[in-house]
């Protein structure tokens, strides 16, 4: 499972303390072209549509009261334009009520 799957949740879990749940996008694509940025533009609608209609709720009962968070695994660094995108992307989710979270584990 990976960015280039919009129609899954590639992991979910409850953090060490038990006061948030994260759900992770593992993204393994190398950024500088619009394509990278639609799928991931599609991939964290998908997971907010999840959260929002309560299907989190129902697949993962445990959420329930918790502190929601998305994580953005990147495998390369953002560059200029990715990383303007995901701080939009962070504001816009915390307007939401949720968080967005976003590291590179890679090369």
């Amino acid at each position: 499972m990976s960015v280039d799957n919009s129609q899954v949740v590639d992991a979910i879990g409850t953090e060490k303390d038990g006061t948030g749940v994260t759900l992770t996008i593992t993204d393994h694509l190398e950024w500088g072209n619009g394509e990278h940025l639609l799928k991931l533009q599609d991939k964290l609608n998908k997971y907010l549509a999840f959260i929002e209609s309560g299907e989190i709720y129902d697949s993962y009962p445990s959420a329930k009261g918790k502190r929601i968070q998305i994580s953005v695994v990147c495998k390369y660094d953002p560059d200029i334009e990715g990383f303007s995108f995901l701080e939009k992307c962070k504001k816009q989710i915390e307007q939401a009520g949720f968080y967005l979270h976003f590291e590179t584990h890679g090369t």
